[in-house]
């Protein structure tokens, strides 16, 4: 019981600031909000909450069915090891060369805001592999166990830290605007440091 705090704000915040760079979920939810009210761009912020937490459900599941087998374990952390380090390379170099540019909102069709946020955030599959990354480094660092309330809380932080940055682009979007380049370059900065630290949590349980 003790590790439910750290698991909870680890994947709070793994999830926030996986959501915090400009795209695809964030941009519609702003979009959502600008045309239909800031009411229905929360409902599309929920829609995409529940999407990520169906999407870590099945990385949990996953989890759990490779546990039995330590090497595959092993075979998957160095697979963990290799990401973090390339999208640690990635996000540093997009906050590098970050262009003072307007933020653009993808043009949707209009439907639903609950419904769309879900498709949406469903079709985005990168979730499932890197919450199945999340959830190896936890298991293999004892944060994490493969008790309900560990699973249960680990899903409901990946929700909580998702909806936060939906909700931020729905109600401070207009702000935002207008420091696109600082806030697209320190988010891109932040999640950048956040891999850094899986690399060597990762790194740290691979040689010892």
């Amino acid at each position: 019981m003790q590790q439910l705090p750290i698991l909870f704000v680890f994947t709070f915040g793994a999830a926030f600031f996986a959501s915090l760079p400009p795209g695809l979920l964030n941009l519609n939810a702003a979009k959502t909000s600008v045309e239909k009210g800031k009411t229905n761009g929360i409902i599309f912020g929920l829609g995409v909450a529940l999407a990520v937490m169906l999407q870590t459900y099945v990385s949990v599941r996953i989890g759990k069915l490779i546990s039995r087998n330590q090497h595959v374990i092993e075979v998957l952390l160095q697979l963990a090891l290799g990401i973090f380090f390339v999208l640690a390379i990635v996000f540093f170099i997009k906050g590098r060369k970050q262009e003072n540019k307007p933020l653009i909102l993808t043009e949707t069709k209009k439907r639903n805001s609950f419904s769309k946020g879900v498709f949406l955030a469903l079709i985005n599959l990168l979730a499932i592999p890197y919450y199945s990354g999340l959830n190896t480094v936890f298991h293999s660092q004892g944060f994490m166990t493969f008790k309900i309330v560990d699973e249960v809380l680990f899903i409901l932080a990946a929700g909580s830290g998702t909806f936060l940055a939906m909700y931020l682009y729905v109600i401070y979007f207009n702000k935002w605007e207008h420091k696109t380049k600082s806030f697209s370059k320190n988010s891109n900065f932040i999640l950048s440091g956040l891999m850094v630290l899986l690399f060597v949590i990762t790194a740290f349980r691979l040689f010892n």
